[in-house]
């Protein structure tokens, strides 16, 4: 599984805006957003952030969505063509399949501080789907899948810690969590609604479909 070794505050300087991408921490006077001097594109010459052309917009639209979720763009565009195979809107299918990937719904459970920390805790065995172990992000939750923790002290310690540390997190109405065990339960579809990132995914398709 290949993954992204360099620095996460500079794919949020290269989008201009906050992706969130190490948690509580992009909220700190440490984000390089934050420092004026450093709000910049990332680079020698980053200063020089131009008007981008309707090829450039779509392009950082979709550059922005794939940083979000943490995907290369091989399983970004498979997951077009799969929204694409939906009927109705695409841009809408786009996102909510990419809600329902088994890491964006552990971050979703306040399970982990970020996608990139519910990735790893998925990939190293910590969540089980339906009773059994799921190392894989990329798998696509469906209504009445239940995801509980590894029985196993290091698992639910990391994140009872987590949601310890954040107990004012409001959970989205297509999930159920019991906190106590903790485990949950996928109740409903996400819609758009429940994407509450800054995404214009019509540019995204349009990008796309050329």
């Amino acid at each position: 599984m290949g993954r992204y070794l360099g620095s996460s505050c500079k794919q949020c300087r290269r989008e201009g805006i906050k992706l969130m991408l190490k948690g509580i921490r992009c909220e700190s006077a440490k984000c390089p957003i934050e420092k004026r001097e450093r709000n910049t594109a990332p680079g020698q010459h980053g200063w020089r952030r131009g008007k981008n052309s309707d090829y450039g917009v779509r392009l950082r639209e979709k550059q922005k969505v794939k940083r979000f979720y943490g995907l290369f763009e091989k399983q970004f565009m498979k997951t077009y063509g799969m929204a694409e195979r939906i009927k109705g809107n695409t841009g809408e299918n786009l996102l909510v399949l990419l809600e329902r990937r088994l890491d964006n719904v552990v971050y979703k459970l306040n399970f982990a501080p970020s996608r990139k920390s519910a990735r790893l805790l998925v990939s190293h065995g910590h969540v089980y789907l339906n009773g059994r172990k799921c190392d894989i992000p990329s798998v696509l939750v469906k209504v009445g899948d239940k995801l509980v923790l590894k029985n196993a002290d290091k698992s639910s310690k990391k994140v009872k810690e987590q949601l310890e540390s954040n107990p004012n997190f409001s959970v989205q109405s297509w999930l159920q969590l019991d906190s106590s065990k903790p485990e949950a339960m996928v109740v409903a579809m996400p819609s758009r609604d429940d994407v509450q990132l800054p995404i214009e995914e019509n540019l995204v398709v349009e990008y796309c479909s050329k």
